[in-house]
């Protein structure tokens, strides 16, 4: 029961733990604009991995997608790129998982496969949780080191003059910090993380205990005395000749 238990715990959290990866990609605020000191307070900018949004005063955004690839940083590629690994890892690890269910009965499915397929779920499951922790920490890094430069000089975030040459410390020069999507994968990140060891702590106990093949022998019905006399014999033993008439020979029995 309590490895049951486990497994499906460790299943559920892995679903919450995909569902936080995907979404923490597809938002668009992984950085936000720091509004702190700064005059201009009508135009709100954030940028994520996809593209690049514009909030105006009066409601209106205006969402600029990246148009290249190689324009972009080295770092901000690999970050995208351990964004979907972590994807794809969190999604194939929760297709196994399901097959891999032991309240689930299909076919003539052995425990040992079953237990071999919830360990290879809880490993994609590891694997995946510390991508997206990685990619969520390198892009937290370049915000702090930009932040501490402040050299942007446009709205366009990090798809637009990433790594500009723009006056340090000036007051029109926007700054960006952490934004929601962040958290949201370092919480999806961890989740995925602590499910995939509940799943290998089930799959421990999913494994069948071997059983030894060894044949039981019993001992022997007869009880002997000391003085080397059965107990359950007679003392001598009257032997039959061929024409079916007893023999006067005795056999005495040690």
């Amino acid at each position: 029961m309590a490895v049951t238990l486990c497994q499906v715990m460790g299943f559920v959290l892995g679903i919450f733990g995909v569902a936080g990866v995907i979404a923490a990609t597809a938002m668009d605020m992984w950085s936000t604009e720091d509004l702190y000191d700064n005059p201009v307070t009508s135009v709100y900018t954030y940028a994520g991995l996809w593209r690049s949004c514009v909030r105006q005063s009066s409601g209106f955004t205006e969402c600029r997608p990246y148009f290249t690839i190689l324009g972009l940083p080295a770092l901000f590629q690999g970050v995208r790129a351990l964004m979907i690994v972590a994807i794809f890892l969190g999604v194939i690890g929760v297709l196994i998982a399901i097959f891999a269910l032991k309240c689930l009965r299909m076919g003539n499915m052995e425990d040992r496969v079953k237990a071999t397929m919830t360990l290879t779920s809880g490993a994609m499951f590891i694997i995946g949780g510390i991508c997206a922790i990685a990619g969520v920490s390198i892009f937290a890094n370049l915000i702090v080191t930009n932040f501490a430069l402040t050299s942007f000089t446009s709205v366009g975030g990090f798809g637009g003059n990433f790594g500009g040459t723009g006056f340090v410390g000036s007051p029109l020069t926007p700054r960006y910090t952490f934004g929601s999507a962040l958290f949201v994968g370092w919480l999806g990140g961890g989740v995925l993380v602590v499910s995939g060891v509940m799943l290998c702590l089930a799959c421990r106990g999913m494994m069948p205990e071997k059983r030894s093949n060894g044949v039981a022998y019993t001992a022997a019905s007869g009880v002997y005395l000391s003085e080397g006399k059965s107990k359950t014999h007679n003392d001598s033993y009257r032997a039959q000749s061929m024409d079916g008439r007893h023999s006067t020979q005795k056999f005495d029995y040690v």
